[in-house]
């Protein structure tokens, strides 16, 4: 038999649509062929190429936990002509699917640490699969906290989500909005996220730290979280920017010796490092 055709998709049935900010949706997609879905898994951290057919395909991660069988989950922002496609898809449409692609977060190696979550307006769907993933295995980690921002309050997504991690006990959720971007019932933090994780003044040690963000949010994060003593081997990001095949053959990811789509996209900020300044 000749090699399966790497970019056909599997074909996926909209299970569900919510409405996270605007012009951010997240589609629940369950896999039309029973056989592909009893047979597909991915880890946290991977990602993959969804098709609206006639418009094309584009990259995001897998918003939802390995841990929640039966679907899986995308956050995207309409941005293009990919994502306007997309976004005109209704419940029951079908739309296609290629992954998952891909390194993944080593939650395995974290067991018995403390994790830090930093995330800024979309950058947060990313996070929210190992979110979900180390909360569904909540036995493995000690605390666990998670500081997210956006420019509004409009604009934070998972708005349900974020109601839930503020209630429960074994986690510590700090939500903030940019100056300016709060509600007269807004009752939580204002201010841009490097400074609320300065406040939050989180302990290094035995600590794992994940960020996901703008450039300009990482960009002042960083300096912060070296300051509170973080090492780059204890900080991990995820890049979703530039893949466009998912498979290492277009070259469009490609920086230095590295294919952020098949050695990232989670990297290390110590791998980071040793990558062009460009990235």
């Amino acid at each position: 038999m000749s090699d399966p055709n790497i970019y056909l998709p599997h074909l996926m049935r909209i299970g569900k649509i919510t409405q996270e900010a605007p012009g951010v949706r997240t589609f629940r997609l369950e896999f039309v062929d029973e056989a592909a879905a009893s047979a597909w898994t991915f880890k946290t951290g991977q990602f993959g190429l969804y098709s609206a057919f006639g418009d094309g395909e584009s990259t995001f991660c897998i918003a939802s936990s390995p841990t929640r069988k039966g679907y899986i989950e995308c956050t995207f922002r309409e941005v293009g002509r990919v994502t306007a496609g997309l976004a005109d898809k209704e419940v029951g449409d079908i739309v296609g699917f290629r992954g998952p692609y891909g390194n993944v977060f080593p939650i395995e190696q974290w067991k018995g640490k403390n994790l830090l979550f930093i995330a800024g307006g979309i950058a947060l769907p990313p996070l929210r699969s190992v979110i979900w993933n180390c909360l569904d295995l909540r036995d493995w980690f000690q605390d666990i906290t998670i500081v997210y921002g956006a420019r509004s309050v409009a604009d934070l997504v998972y708005k349900h989500e974020l109601k839930e991690w503020q209630e429960r006990p074994d986690v510590n959720l700090l939500c903030t909005v940019d100056p300016g971007g709060e509600t007269p019932d807004w009752t939580g933090k204002v201010g841009f996220v490097p400074l609320i994780v300065e406040q939050a003044n989180p302990s290094p040690e035995n600590t794992v730290a994940l960020v996901c963000g703008p450039p300009i949010m990482i960009k002042l994060t960083l300096p912060v979280l070296a300051k509170l003593g973080f090492t780059p081997e204890s900080i991990y990001t995820t890049l979703e920017n530039r893949m466009k095949c998912g498979v290492g053959k277009c070259g469009r990811c490609n920086t230095g010796k590295s294919y952020v789509c098949k050695d990232g996209p989670v990297y290390t900020l110590a791998q980071l490092n040793q990558l062009p300044a460009e990235y």
